[in-house]
């Protein structure tokens, strides 16, 4: 029982276990069919391709950093997934890298899910906010996510029934913001955006979707701590309690395997009818209040 209370009171993510992940009937989860996963090096990026991986889809799992890659290839292996894990390299700020990682998974079957959940952070007011910072965060976080949609609607209406989802991680910075993170904010709230864009022109077959968490126990979280304890004069602890868990209902940051457990059911066949609408599992950030 201590073991599990140090568990949940700890923010380290534990280790993704075979029984973590949720196994979803689904007849098009399958090896013939392939899904794209930006952000795969750590974090939910990681847990979502070994989730969609473990459900029996040959899973294009991408990032810039080839050391956490290969990481998550390992686990996979570890994890004896029923579908293929293949690991691409890519820098998303580079339009003919997005163009090459796309023909790379529709060559691997049927493209038919895209799963945008890279993401980077940058904490600093707005007065002296680096442009150059929030130009990478719209080209990484918001840019590239439209221009993969783009490129894979295509390939993802080849498929014999049309039928296919983009994914994108927005969390309850794209429902409200907090200080000092503009770009972040922004960025989140575009994504909304582009998701009920995709969904105006998926004409049904071809769906789009977010999924908000509040905060979750991965590296982005665990790096902005010790600045967001710096901006604002607090500690590191009352950083977690009150800055992250402060409004939050939960008592506890999410597992990354949990938000991969959500988009693999937000792309299934269950998720049917959510389009261009949010799956909102934030622990009652947002609709509760003091």
């Amino acid at each position: 029982m201590s073991g599990e209370a140090d568990t949940h009171n700890s923010i380290e993510p534990p280790e993704i276990t075979a029984d973590s992940i949720h196994h979803i009937d689904d007849p098009r989860f399958t090896t013939e069919n392939v899904a794209i996963v930006t952000g795969a090096a750590s974090g939910i990026g990681r847990a979502t391709a070994l989730v969609l991986a473990a459900n029996g889809l040959t899973t294009v799992a991408t990032d810039v950093d080839e050391d956490g890659l290969h990481e998550t290839a390992e686990k996979a292996n570890d994890l004896s997934v029923a579908g293929d894990l293949e690991t691409v390299a890519c820098d998303l700020t580079d339009d003919a890298e997005l163009e090459a990682l796309v023909e790379t998974a529709a060559d691997a079957g049927q493209l038919r899910y895209v799963a945008n959940i890279a993401g980077i952070q940058h904490i600093s007011p707005i007065t002296s906010f680096p442009m150059e910072k929030f130009d990478l965060l719209y080209r990484v976080m918001l840019r590239a996510p439209m221009y993969l949609t783009k490129l894979a609607l295509p390939h993802i209406r080849e498929a014999e029934d049309g039928i296919g989802a983009i994914a994108n991680m927005a969390s309850v910075h794209g429902h409200y913001v907090t200080r000092d993170k503009v770009a972040y904010n922004t960025m989140k709230f575009g994504l909304r955006g582009l998701t009920k864009s995709t969904a105006a022109e998926g004409n049904g077959d071809i769906r789009a979707f977010t999924v908000s968490t509040g905060y979750v126990k991965t590296p982005l979280v665990l790096n902005q701590i010790a600045d967001t304890a710096a901006e604002r004069g607090i500690s590191e602890r009352a950083v977690v309690e009150d800055v992250m868990l402060g409004q939050a209902r939960a008592s506890e940051m999410m597992e990354p395997v949990e938000a991969g457990n959500l988009f693999a059911f937000g792309l299934s066949r269950h998720g049917k009818h959510l389009n261009g609408d949010d799956l909102l599992w934030d622990g009652g950030f947002v609709n509760t209040y003091e």
